[in-house]
């Protein structure tokens, strides 16, 4: 099992020792070809965190070296840099041949975690595209993944940012930027779909086999393939499914809406990857649609759980030269469906409080009438979580219910919520509240004001809201009214689109 959590570990002094266990498996996968050169870049920001998990130094991390290594301007020793190839559903449609487009992997560490380059020029897979990614983008991923990873949802990571004064040319011209993402793997289902569409059967054994010995070594045991036709490619799917059900409830219960859910953008891992138009929810809303492209609203909030299940329906098809048997990719598909629901109510009664599940489906339906009531009123969602968490404590529930234009309809819901919760101590379910429900999350509005600052030349924007997205649940109480209030009126009027 990989963890995306920093080892402890000393950081190494210098640049990483380097392994590539994905270009081991041939030019069938891959092109190699060397990243495009940014002019002057600059460093613009780093995790700390994400350096100690890849085991090097802060000091390394901010050197010269560094900087021309991680903008695309030097290949050092050891790196071996490429582009995977791999095809996909898109909103839907068969879309063909894809691949990493302006993604540039340089390679596997000794520790196994895979650093890839975003915005590092052209590949034979960018189609019409430069293969660069601009600072306004650069920005929301690099903060993304790190808040989502201090938030506890499996997340690829960002190492560090780097900037170019060199024009990116989208509706308007913008300045480049480079991310450098971290994961152990950047295998998608895309990856199967891609062998699996061309009929290369070989391949696609090849590419199943080397993610099973490597992330799912269980799936060959007897145990796990039991119920499953004796084959490890049907307990893979099984796994996967499994995996993704439970990302799929910490993004609902966080309120996170990914908004481009295409096969292509699914870790084979379970990982939260590809951040493009993502948005947290202000107001509560689940029928939220956060990417502007999206016409048709298939990657709504609400329709997240369902949509996964079909891209996961799509990694089976791909998987059935090896799988063999309809009804056993079925049956590997189903655990999808009982493991999302339970994962999801495990993650709403620690929002709640709620130390011991209730017997029945009681605190389903204490749950599913919250939601209606969040829901009817547009309640701001972390706001509504915080005040709640601080309530149990306190046993003052009035600046929660200052929230509902429902007074009534929160009035009837409180006493139920009351009584289930009368057995615990408030002290302790508010301190464990505290800490299921953060205080600081990546609004649009946050990152809107971070992408100006950084424009203008200002990255002190960035860095105190990196800073707080890494402690979301602790309190910095002078920080209230500018990071954790409300959004302020213009934020409903910013559009994320799949431009970057």
């Amino acid at each position: 099992m990989f963890s995306s959590q920093p080892s402890g570990d000393v950081p190494a002094s210098g640049p990483p020792a380097w392994r590539n266990g994905f270009a081991a498996l041939g030019p069938a996968f891959f092109t190699e070809l060397r990243p495009t050169p940014l002019p002057t870049p600059q460093a613009i920001a780093s995790s700390q965190s994400a350096a100690r998990w890849v085991g090097v130094s802060p000091e390394w991390l901010a050197s010269a070296e560094a900087v021309q290594a991680f903008s695309g301007n030097a290949v050092l020793p050891g790196m071996q840099p490429l582009a995977s190839v791999y095809s996909g559903h898109q909103f839907g449609v068969w879309a063909g041949q894809l691949g990493d487009g302006r993604a540039i992997l340089l390679g596997e560490t000794a520790g196994g975690i895979e650093v890839q380059l975003k915005g590092a020029g052209r590949t034979p897979y960018s189609r019409m595209g430069d293969g660069r990614a601009v600072l306004r983008s650069s920005i929301r991923e690099f903060l993304c993944s790190e808040a989502m990873h201090a938030l506890g949802v499996p997340t690829t990571r960002a190492l560090c940012l780097t900037g170019s004064p060199a024009p990116v040319y989208r509706e308007e011209v913008e300045t480049a930027a480079v991310v450098t993402r971290l994961a152990p793997s950047f295998i998608r289902f895309g990856h199967f779909e891609h062998f699996a569409a061309r009929g290369q059967e070989a391949e696609l054994r090849q590419l199943a086999d080397y993610v099973i010995d490597r992330y799912y070594p269980e799936c060959r045991t007897a145990e796990a393939t039991a119920q499953l036709g004796g084959t490890p490619y049907a307990a893979l799917l099984q796994a996967v499914s499994e995996r993704t059900a439970a990302l799929l409830a910490q993004w609902q219960a966080t309120g996170f809406c990914h908004g481009v859910m295409n096969t292509d953008n699914m870790s084979i891992l379970g990982l939260t990857i590809d951040y493009g138009p993502f948005q947290f929810l202000d107001a509560f809303d689940p029928g939220h649609i956060c990417n502007h492209s999206d016409s048709q609203g298939r990657y709504a909030f609400n329709r997240q759980p369902n949509v996964a299940y079909w891209n996961l329906f799509c990694l089976a098809e791909a998987l059935m030269p090896l799988i063999g048997e309809a009804e056993i990719a079925q049956a590997a598909l189903e655990s999808y469906k009982t493991v999302f629901p339970a994962e999801f109510i495990a993650r709403m009664r620690a929002k709640l409080g709620l130390l011991q599940p209730a017997p029945g489906d009681a605190d389903a339906a204490l749950i599913d009438a919250l939601l209606q009531l969040l829901a009817a009123g547009r309640v701001d969602y972390p706001i509504f979580w915080r005040r709640l968490s601080h309530a149990r404590a306190s046993g003052d529930y009035a600046p929660v219910r200052d929230l509902f234009l429902d007074r009534a309809g929160w009035d009837a819901w409180l006493p139920a919520y009351q009584e289930r919760t009368a057995q615990n101590d408030p002290a302790q379910a508010a301190v464990a509240m505290l800490k299921a429900n953060p205080k600081f999350v990546l609004r649009n509005h946050l990152g809107e004001e971070a992408i100006r600052a950084a424009k203008a030349g200002d990255f002190s924007v960035l860095h105190t809201l990196q800073a707080l997205l890494e402690t979301p649940f602790d309190e910095h109480a002078e920080q209230d009214a500018r990071w954790a209030d409300f959004p302020p009126a213009w934020a409903s009027t910013i559009e994320i689109s799949c431009s970057s």
